[in-house]
């Protein structure tokens, strides 16, 4: 049976609790456990344990099929011990990931001490293995290894020597990366040591890394295959023929950072040397082999042109972040690279000084190979033809890259004259509109120079990129130049002269703010994406962008200012002159009032219309009903962020009914009308996330629905009703994560459960009781259910709060009802604990008095023989020494309790008449006590009380405690007349 096929023992670590799956298996009837728990089985044969905080590695199942594991991925755990038999089981295992389980104390986040033990055969335990991940590690010497191994990363850890032993048998090893083991971040004693010949047994290494490492010269002995060799950042500020002369086969060599410019540098930074650095000329003179140098941050103010006399197979250059802002316009440098296809030359500016004009040097012109050049940050002002008279005839040149270079006037017809030119990078300058031609005349070397402020000079942050599916991007287009985050105002047609090529244009992030009226772009008659977010712009011509009949692309996203103009309409009447317009975006304009009542467009296939107020146009009645019922051909429509709480029928029913996909994320929706989609016939996706839906219960989804893709996640649905997706049979994902469900019920599916090919649960308080159907159900299904095994967590009963639904013992479940019972009654029992003695010893004598007291008014059985045959029906009690009393008792209350008529007198026992001479005191008061069904006190105040008085209230306490008889009566009379 299926229980028969579960993994036997799978050790759950976590919380320092070992829990087997052998005690799921008898409480699961149906499904096969992960095989992996609590890892997850991937594509490929890897298994991924990132982020579990493991503490061991964990030892699977003979069940699960150990052998087809190829990858181990043990990333962002916290093991610290690996032992010898930790990976004997996987037979098949080529690749192991340990990174960041035990990182050295300062790259911890919390930065705390920890070591990491490696058992002497852990490694070689597995002959399969080729590559070995051990970065970020707090381990000191290099493990025993396989032969097998051909890749292996010790980067940011505390191994600081490197000798012949170390890696020793690695003949087959081809990579190796010993990065930052010695830096401000990973500080150390003392530098990387690599003992001369140490890598020199590697006879098959070809890719060596060891930046980072404060090292102050060239490693001696280094295997002569190597083809890739990056030292940079470390503190090697002199070079010669002799360090890299056995290299013959390099082709990749990184010196860059070892000599830095520290006014540029956004990490600890130490100055280089004055004079330094030493780069002999005949460096480089034996690395014929050599595609790709890298120089940067070096303090370089010249080129040397026999650096590079010998490098003609050289591909990639990079002297970005130097001081060659003069030798770019004299250099001869470049006149050998005819194979250079990329030239970094960025932040090669002079301190605190921005040039009038810049003239590349001639040599220039030889890089016939040259694809892309990189030019931002050399801060010059003007653009002019002049400017890039040496690239002109490059027929290779694909990209050329000006930002952030303080341009102002710029000439952006001379791109005209590059025939493979395809993309110009031209962002974060000062551009502000079309160059005048006096300034295209100036003079160009060595002009006017202005001061720039201190400070770091790095790029700003990329634009927000458009949503996907609603607006394409520019790679795939022939030439595109990017004018975004510019000073630009007004857009003049006579900017964009002899760029009828010109396919792509990004205008984003500036501060347009005319109202375009078709005229602005008429030489662009190529031009297929427009990109103006981020700006001002005024749709109040009905012709605007009518001049580009190639437009496929508008994007107006961000131009909310126009629109929240009191009183100011809005013309988009455009659209539907646009015929070959396919994609537009007018999302977050906060549009909702005085705009055209319908869009229109025959061509229109996708429209971003998130982050407007689309609830205050539906509220003006009929008015904007029908907005989009004009685009015919829409496939896809974003309605986000619109502010929507309800979305009626009608509403639906005026949409495109070409539409596949709808989004209706983070709006204020509480209800849906699931019946009314059968009004969209050819929706396929459809997007809820993030809304206010409580319950999926008014209805189902309809049949006959298109519906393939529903997401449903960041609600607070907490209820769904039984077939609720059954009938949508097209249906293959569904996104329930996020939600408030405590359960996940087969029959929310009916037959479509098997068909799914996604079904995500995540970030949901799932009830992980005894027996919980939801875990078989998720079981049979689990190969649509993303995060299975780690990412599917319980929401209660407390103690699984947060835990894998596979983290519970099923032979220890509790009742939870019996549970809250016991506490309860334990709740009780301490508080009477603790109420019953403090009451006890703050007013235990009361408490006892009003119990018999109590007790005496309780009705008895076998009362004593003759209780009702006493002498005296009453004892009067008071003080004689008091003669207003004692006349009152003698003379009123005597007389009207004895002497009465019309019914049987009392009986009162009084001391001057009834006490028996020759008897003591309190052998009369003790007989009046007992021979009195009553005791009457009489008093006259309550301050001062005679010793009699006192003595007769004891005595009918007593009696109370002995005969369980409340005998006394009180009588205050406090106004008696003489």
């Amino acid at each position: 049976m299926a229980a028969q096929a579960r993994p036997e023992n799978v050790e759950m670590v976590g919380d320092g609790q070992i829990l087997k799956a052998a005690a799921l298996a008898v409480a699961l009837a149906q499904g096969t456990l992960p095989a992996f728990l609590p890892c997850e089985l991937q594509r490929h044969g890897l298994v991924n344990c990132d982020w579990l905080f493991l503490k061991s590695v964990p030892h699977f199942s003979a069940a699960a099929p150990r052998g087809n594991v190829t990858s181990l991925s043990l990333y962002s755990n916290r093991i610290h011990h690996l032992h010898d038999s930790d990976f004997v089981h996987l037979s098949s295992l080529r690749r192991l990931n340990l990174k960041w389980n035990c990182p050295p104390a300062s790259l911890s986040p919390m930065h705390f001490p920890c070591h990491m033990t490696i058992e002497p055969h852990t490694f070689l335990a597995v002959p399969t293995l080729e590559e070995l991940n051990l970065s970020y590690n707090s381990i000191t010497t290099v493990p025993a290894l396989p032969s097998s191994l051909v890749s292996l990363s010790l980067s940011r850890t505390n191994i600081l020597v490197l000798d012949p032993a170390n890696l020793a048998g690695l003949h087959s090893l081809r990579f190796l990366f010993l990065d930052g083991n010695c830096y401000y971040k990973n500080p150390c004693p003392q530098a990387l040591q690599v003992a001369p010949g140490a890598l020199l047994g590697l006879g098959n290494l070809t890719h060596l890394s060891l930046k980072y490492n404060n090292l102050t010269a060239v490693p001696r002995g280094l295997p002569p295959s190597l083809e890739y060799l990056l030292l940079s950042y470390n503190h090697i500020i002199t070079l010669a023929p002799e360090d890299l002369a056995n290299l013959t086969a390099l082709r990749v060599l990184d010196v860059g950072g070892n000599c830095r410019r520290c006014d540029h540098a956004r990490n600890p930074c130490m100055e280089c040397p004055k004079g330094f650095p030493h780069l002999h000329p005949d460096t480089f003179s034996h690395l014929s082999h050599l595609e790709g140098l890298v120089l940067k941050d070096s303090s370089l103010y010249n080129l040397n042109p026999r650096w590079f006399h010998a490098l003609g197979n050289l591909m990639v250059l990079d002297l970005s972040e130097n001081f060659l802002y003069d030798c770019i316009t004299k250099t001869t440098a470049f006149q050998g690279l005819a194979q250079l296809r990329r030239l970094n030359l960025s932040f090669n500016y002079h301190k605190k000084v921005s040039f009038a004009h810049l003239h590349l040097a001639p040599s220039f012109g030889s890089l016939l190979s040259l694809q892309q050049l990189d030019m931002h940050g050399i801060f010059f002002r003007s653009l002019s033809e002049t400017t890039l008279q040496s690239l002109v005839h490059l027929p290779m040149l694909q990209s050329l890259h000006l930002q952030m270079n303080f341009i102002n006037q710029a000439q952006l017809s001379i791109f005209g004259a590059f025939p493979g030119l395809r993309y110009v990078d031209l962002s974060d300058n000062r551009i502000s509109g079309a160059m005048e031609l006096a300034a295209a005349t100036g003079e160009v070397d060595g002009g006017e120079r202005v001061r720039l402020p201190s400070g770091d000079l790095a790029l700003g942050p990329p634009g927000t990129p458009s949503s996907e599916g609603f607006m394409p991007g520019c790679k795939t287009l022939n030439f595109t130049l990017d004018l975004s985050r510019n000073n630009l105002v007004t857009i003049q047609p006579e900017m964009f002269a002899r760029l009828s090529r010109l396919q792509c244009l990004l205008l984003s992030r500036n501060s347009i703010s005319q109202a375009v009226n078709g005229s602005q772009f008429m030489p662009l008659t190529s031009l297929q994406v427009l990109d103006l977010s981020h700006n001002k712009l005024d749709l109040y011509h009905g012709r605007s962008f009518t001049e580009l009949p190639r437009l496929e692309a508008l994007d107006l996203s961000y131009n909310s200012q126009p629109f929240s103009m009191q009183g100011v309409g809005h013309n988009l009447s455009f659209v539907a002159q646009l015929p070959a317009l396919r994609y537009l975006s007018l999302a977050h304009n906060d549009i909702h009032s005085r705009v055209s009542q319908q869009l229109c467009s025959a061509s229109l296939r996708a429209l971003d219309f998130s982050g407007n107020a689309l609830s205050r146009m539906l509220a003006e009645g009929d008015l904007y009903l029908r907005f989009f019922r004009g685009l015919r051909s829409l496939v896809r429509l974003d309605l986000s962020q619109n502010r929507l709480h309800t979305l009626l029928p009608r509403t639906l029913d005026n949409l495109p009914k070409s539409l596949r996909l709808l989004r209706l994320r983070d709006n204020y929706l509480a209800f849906f009308n699931w019946s009314s989609l059968v009004l969209l016939p050819r929706l396929e996706a459809l997007d809820l996330a993030g809304n206010q839906l409580k319950a999926l219960s008014n209805g189902s989804l309809p049949n006959g629905t298109q519906l393939q893709r529903l997401d449903l996640s960041s609600n607070s649905i907490s209820f769904v009703a039984s077939s609720f997706f059954a009938l949508a049979t097209r249906l293959r994902e569904l996104n329930l994560s996020a939600n408030a469900l405590k359960t996940v019920e087969p029959s929310w599916f009916g037959s479509l459960a098997g068909t799914l090919k996604v079904l995500d649960v995540t970030g949901n308080p799932l009830h992980c009781a005894c027996g919980a159907a939801f875990v078989d159900f998720l079981l049979e299904v689990q190969a649509a259910v993303p995060g299975l095994p780690g990412h599917v967590k319980c929401g209660s009963p407390g103690q699984l709060q947060g835990r894998s639904i596979f983290a519970q013992d099923l032979r220890l479940c509790l009742d939870e009802a019996l549970s809250w019972d016991c506490f309860g009654l334990s709740l009780l029992t301490v508080a009477l604990g603790l109420a019953v003695p403090m009451l006890h010893h703050l007013c235990g004598w009361d408490l006892w008095y009003c119990f018999h007291l109590c007790l005496a008014w309780l009705p008895r059985r076998g009362r004593r023989r003759g209780a009702d045959a006493l002498p005296y029906d009453a004892f009067v009690v008071f003080d004689k020494a008091q003669s207003a009393v004692a006349d009152w008792v003698y003379n009123e209350l005597r007389v009207r309790l004895e002497e009465r008529r019309g019914r049987r007198a009392l009986r009162l026992c009084l001391e001057e008449r009834d006490w028996l001479p020759g008897k003591t005191l309190f052998e009369n008061l003790w007989a009046s006590v007992y021979s009195s069904r009553k005791m009457l006190f009489v008093l006259a105040h309550t301050d001062r009380v005679s010793g009699l008085l006192r003595a007769s209230f004891l005595l009918a306490q007593q009696r109370l405690l002995e005969d369980r008889k409340d005998v006394v009566v009180l009588r205050l009379t406090l106004h008696l007349e003489h």
